[in-house]
């Protein structure tokens, strides 16, 4: 199913995440990563005239997509502002519980398509890489402010790339010379101080790791996970699209100790933590895209969808 969004961005596992995420026609739900608003129309078709939607992103590209999108549509409700917020943002909408909250994760295919954001590897351009244009530390300034040590831990920790203190140091050496401020600039630097046969993967691990510690992505992450969950009510459903094992592994691990009763040590006679399970996962394992979806849209094959329901507040 691809509606006119799709020329601005494909939505991963489109059908099922909207079939697993709405439990009330009439209920309040959150998409959390707007982007060019594929899940919120498909989920706005599958309300009733009170049902309503809060669709976040901090990206004024996606914002200002979104609101012809949507223009005339009173159910929708276009948020700019980083999903972290979502706390604050309905508490000024005076939205006490939501039935539901999608995030689909990682970067839009319009912003890795335009070489002025930065993103891509593949394009020339600024090293800039906000998803929030507001914010003031781009890639650039990462590159030529952080250490030897904090790049190679960068591209370590968020790119699991294992050339990551090779890499720093050439680019550490490059920099004394010229500052580096354009992604062609970067890969020049990459691609001299590792392999050829892997060339493609190495380069996009660092970008993908320079994008996640200029926009904190995965610390955004854990915050949102625990706002969006205490927000649900009982019975509501959460549901995260992710693209990368580190993602991954934090929505696996926060469901994971959610559905988790006692935690106290395992010698312990009677359980003294009181820990209740509060989710009940509706899949027991991740759902991945089928090869159909797979061959429309690239993208869909490293996508991973896991999906709980708040069963205790």
């Amino acid at each position: 199913m691809q509606h006119d969004d799709a020329r601005y961005h494909i939505p991963v596992l489109l059908e099922r995440s909207i079939e697993l995420l709405v439990t009330d026609p009439a209920g309040v739900y959150v998409d959390g990563t707007l982007g060019g608003g594929g899940h919120s129309r498909l989920l706005l078709s599958r309300l009733g005239e009170n049902g309503r939607v809060l669709g976040f992103d901090q990206d004024d590209d996606a914002v200002q997509f979104a609101q012809k999108l949507f223009a005339g549509d009173a159910r929708m409700v276009v948020v700019r502002s980083n999903v972290v917020h979502l706390s604050d943002v309905l508490h000024q909408h005076e939205i006490p519980s939501i039935d539901g909250i999608l995030l689909d994760l990682g970067v839009s295919s319009h912003q890795l398509d335009i070489p002025e954001r930065g993103f891509s590897f593949r394009f020339e351009g600024p090293l800039d890489m906000r998803m929030d244009r507001e914010t003031t530390v781009t890639a650039a300034d990462l590159i030529a402010r952080s250490t030897e040590e904090e790049l190679a831990n960068i591209f370590f920790t968020y790119g699991e790339e294992r050339n990551s203190r090779r890499i720093a140091r050439a680019i550490v050496q490059a920099r004394t010379g010229r500052a580096l401020k354009d992604t062609a600039a970067l890969v020049d630097v990459i691609a001299g101080a590792s392999p050829p046969v892997h060339r493609n993967k190495t380069l996009a691990r660092i970008f993908q790791a320079l994008r996640i510690a200029v926009n904190d992505e995965l610390g955004v992450l854990e915050r949102t996970l625990a706002q969006g969950f205490e927000a649900l009510r009982v019975g509501g459903h959460m549901v995260v699209i992710s693209y990368h094992s580190l993602e991954d592994r934090i929505v696996k691990q926060f469901f994971r100790h959610e559905a988790t009763t006692c935690v106290c040590p395992p010698r312990t006679p009677v359980c003294v933590c009181g820990k209740v399970a509060r989710v009940k996962m509706l899949h027991s394992k991740h759902i991945e895209a089928d090869e159909n979806e797979i061959r429309r849209n690239p993208r869909a094959r490293s996508a991973r969808l896991r999906a709980g329901q708040k069963i205790h507040a």
